[in-house]
């Protein structure tokens, strides 16, 4: 695993043991990893990458190579690490966004059909019982639907210091946090047919996506001074909201299991790969490159105007 002393590592690790799999190695810049000892207290340990890929490359040669590289490393870094994996006959498993831009899917792709081995990512939200039964539901609509998402997750300071901050190596909001809930919902209503952008900052954004079958304005931000006062009253440092034509889809619960699924399916052949992921990563590709423009009647997303 690469990124293992990252935010997100312990999802995969929990994957990776409850699918009855073991970790052989992991590496990170950062030594704060003592969260091995709760799954793979055995694992060897890498802060040099280039320590980490020698070892692996040996295990290779000695026919104990590995099945799969778990890339949870920062996203500038994951394109290196996916052909790292097929580099070393390998599959991969990495989490979103696989790329930030949609070039380096054809890239991968030609690579993966030369090394034939599998490139997958984690789009958990599609495993979600509530998103599936959207999707159910959606199917069976003959009128557009009228969707609003909210993001809220606050931020402090060091998120911008951070890589994360860096929009050239994490994406900014729009691909870092958004991508999440723009896959969730082209899966759902089909693929892009316009979008416009009416705030592009480094802790906010909005806008609006037309979609073949649902009209999205979606908000998100890092800022405290959005969240509901609902949610500052119950101490909530974070606030998610779909609604489909004003009705508020319940989707709170049920995300301690996803990535195990999610690990499970790519087990069986079953996982998603790169056409899966390119329409969203294409997606936030073009809003991080739109004109900011002035919303028409109705296209704001409500937070969009509240004073602030």
């Amino acid at each position: 695993m690469t990124g293992v002393a990252g935010f997100v590592a312990p999802r995969h690790l929990q994957a990776i043991r409850e699918t009855g799999n073991d970790l052989v190695a992991a590496c990170d810049p950062f030594d704060c990893v003592g969260v091995l000892d709760r799954y793979f207290i055995g694992a060897k340990f890498f802060k040099e990458f280039e320590r980490f890929d020698r070892h692996l490359e040996k295990l290779r040669r000695r026919q104990m190579g590995i099945d799969y590289l778990s890339i949870c490393s920062p996203n500038f870094l994951h394109d290196a690490h996916i052909r790292l994996a097929l580099r070393l006959h390998a599959d991969a498993i990495c989490e979103k966004p696989l790329v930030l831009s949609p070039w380096n899917l054809d890239a991968l792709q030609e690579l993966e059909l030369e090394s034939g081995r599998q490139i997958s990512t984690i789009l958990q939200l599609r495993l979600h019982p509530a998103i599936q039964a959207l999707k159910e539901g959606a199917a069976g609509a003959t009128a557009r639907s009228q969707v609003d998402l909210s993001y809220i997750t606050t931020r402090g300071p060091w998120y911008f210091v951070s890589w994360k901050g860096n929009e050239a190596q994490s994406g900014g909001l729009v691909t870092n946090i958004g991508i999440h809930f723009f896959d969730m919902l082209m899966w759902i209503y089909g693929a892009v047919r316009g979008s416009k952008v009416f705030l592009y900052e480094n802790n906010r954004a909005a806008g609006l996506l037309e979609l073949e079958h649902a009209d999205v304005r979606w908000y998100l931000s890092l800022d405290p001074l959005d969240l509901p006062p609902e949610a500052v009253a119950a101490n909530q440092t974070t606030y998610r909201s779909v609604t489909v034509g004003g009705e508020e889809l319940e989707f709170s619960a049920g995300f301690g299991d996803l990535h195990t699924r999610a690990y499970a399916k790519i087990l069986d052949g079953e996982g998603y790969g790169i056409e899966d992921a390119r329409p969203s990563i294409e997606a936030v590709h073009a809003i991080r490159h739109a004109p900011v423009v002035s919303p028409g009647a109705d296209e704001a997303h409500p937070l969009l105007s509240r004073s602030r």
